[in-house]
């Protein structure tokens, strides 16, 4: 006899939703999640979809009716609960629209906690578009499998981000100007840590001295060149998940 075909199949599309998820309430997915579901991924009655909320993990739902506005799915079976997430936050200056939308879509995909966007003298932007932010992580946390979304802080001036800073968290800041390399850094620190990094044109000379004189602000470097403020994002915040976040080996 032919094996039973395993359920849910790895290629079941996923969603994040809103409404909290059990075993005994159905979930009703209208808008643009249901065009997708229906009209891009064609959902019929009987296939699974992949649900996650954000609050209890991750569900295999089978599709109880595919409408052309709405499509309603019952869940099934918890799979995951919500992962848990290292205690990191990035601290990105803004950039223009699409470079920023880099740093979004990857700090998600790379396991941040916490996007806590800043405005400084040289950034070429200072508004964010909130409604798109949230876009950009829930797509990237559905395509890499996050049962976790990161939580998006409101834009804050350099200023007001280092005079409210939280005494207990590591501040470790990319200076281009050197400091310990990152990976030192990184391994050595214990707790709760973030990472700031600057606009296109880098922080002023006063921006600078401001954050070195921070007392929870470890300067780091990010190597010998010169990085983009995306790619410094990406990078530092990879070298931090292989030194003390969960990319570890944990056996």
């Amino acid at each position: 006899m032919p094996a039973t075909p395993a359920w849910p199949p790895k290629s079941a599309p996923r969603l994040f939703v809103e409404q909290e998820l059990s075993a005994n309430a159905a979930v009703q997915v209208e808008g643009n999640q249901a065009h997708y579901l229906a009209k891009v991924m064609r959902v019929s009655p009987g296939d699974a979809v992949i649900l996650c909320d954000d609050i209890t993990g991750e569900w295999a739902a089978e599709v109880v009716e595919a409408g052309k506005r709405h499509v309603a799915l019952q869940p099934k079976q918890h799979l995951r609960p919500r992962e848990p997430v290292p205690d990191f936050w990035l601290c990105p200056a803004l950039l223009k629209k699409d470079r920023f939308d880099l740093v979004l879509e990857k700090a998600t995909e790379l396991g941040a906690a916490r996007i806590a966007p800043i405005v400084t003298r040289r950034c070429v932007a200072d508004k964010l578009n909130a409604d798109r932010a949230d876009m950009i992580i829930t797509e990237a946390a559905e395509q890499c499998a996050r049962t976790a979304l990161p939580e998006i802080a409101p834009v804050a001036k350099l200023d007001a981000l280092l005079r409210d800073w939280p005494q207990e968290r590591h501040l470790f800041f990319a200076d281009e100007e050197g400091g310990e390399p990152a990976a030192d850094a990184f391994c050595y620190a214990e707790g709760p840590a973030a990472l700031l990094v600057g606009p296109e044109g880098g922080f002023d000379d006063t921006e600078r001295a401001a954050i070195r004189a921070h007392p929870a602000s470890v300067a780091i470097s990010l190597g010998p060149r010169i990085l983009r403020g995306e790619t410094a994002a990406i990078a530092g915040m990879a070298v931090w998940m292989a030194e003390a976040g969960d990319w570890l080996d944990e056996d």
